[in-house]
């Protein structure tokens, strides 16, 4: 069962809470297999994070979903709606990319001890994800769900390995030019379309979400942090 536990950025001391998941899946004789960082859409530590926590602690994870805008709200959650996207769109702007990664560092230091550190991202997250692999250290690998932001930071090298997964007929980001502008800059990265899927895909029962292309989705990270399980 999940727990709110408090843990502090090093960049400035701030003590931010988060989301913490024993693993309950199977795993190893000797040990887990290691850890996952969830990192929220906008909307805050929601119904679907921590349905994804879930679904990462039973597949024998260590995992961690830190509340990324404490700074501002503490606790913040929101509707998927009109002015839960403008409250969070605030939040994110004023938080900044420096306090994500300090609190996304926090998170991998907290983890790293126990076993590889995984990162997963969706929306917000997904953008987060993929400047966590620039910039942070200590990750074995990350996934990017639909991020916004990711197009514009293709170019940045990469500390760790990414995959990304985007949905063919999101209205806010446009899955071809992103994978596009990804493999110029870094071939290696592999990069999903779903045809069927648009924004928020992982999102189960949302009205985007086609649930064989998130399991799919999910199968393929699962693949992809085991084999970057020893990076």
């Amino acid at each position: 069962m999940a727990e709110i536990i408090t843990l502090t950025a090093a960049h400035d001391g701030f003590g931010f809470t988060a989301l913490h998941a024993q693993p309950e899946g199977p795993r190893p004789q000797e040990g887990g297999r290691g850890g996952v960082i969830v990192i929220q859409e906008i909307f805050g530590l929601d119904q679907y994070v921590r349905e994804d926590v879930a679904r990462w602690s039973a597949r024998g994870f260590e995992v961690l979903a830190p509340s990324m805008f404490d700074r501002g709200e503490k606790g913040f959650t929101a509707l998927h709606d009109e002015a839960g996207f403008a409250r969070g769109k605030e939040l994110a702007l004023a938080n900044g990319p420096d306090n994500a990664m300090g609190d996304i560092q926090a998170c991998i230091d907290f983890l790293k001890d126990r076993g590889p550190v995984f990162l997963v991202g969706y929306c917000y997250g997904g953008t987060m994800a993929w400047l966590a692999a620039a910039r942070c250290e200590g990750l074995a690998a990350a996934a990017s769900y639909y991020g916004g932001g990711v197009a514009g930071m293709a170019k940045f090298d990469l500390r760790a390995p990414v995959i990304v997964h985007l949905g063919a007929t999101d209205p806010h980001i446009p899955a071809e030019e992103v994978k596009a502008a990804i493999w110029t800059a870094h071939p290696e990265v592999p990069v999903h379309v779903y045809e069927a899927s648009g924004h928020g895909f992982n999102n189960d029962g949302r009205p985007d979400s086609d649930l064989a292309d998130a399991e799919l989705a999910r199968q393929r990270t699962v693949e992809f942090f085991a084999q970057h399980e020893a990076s």
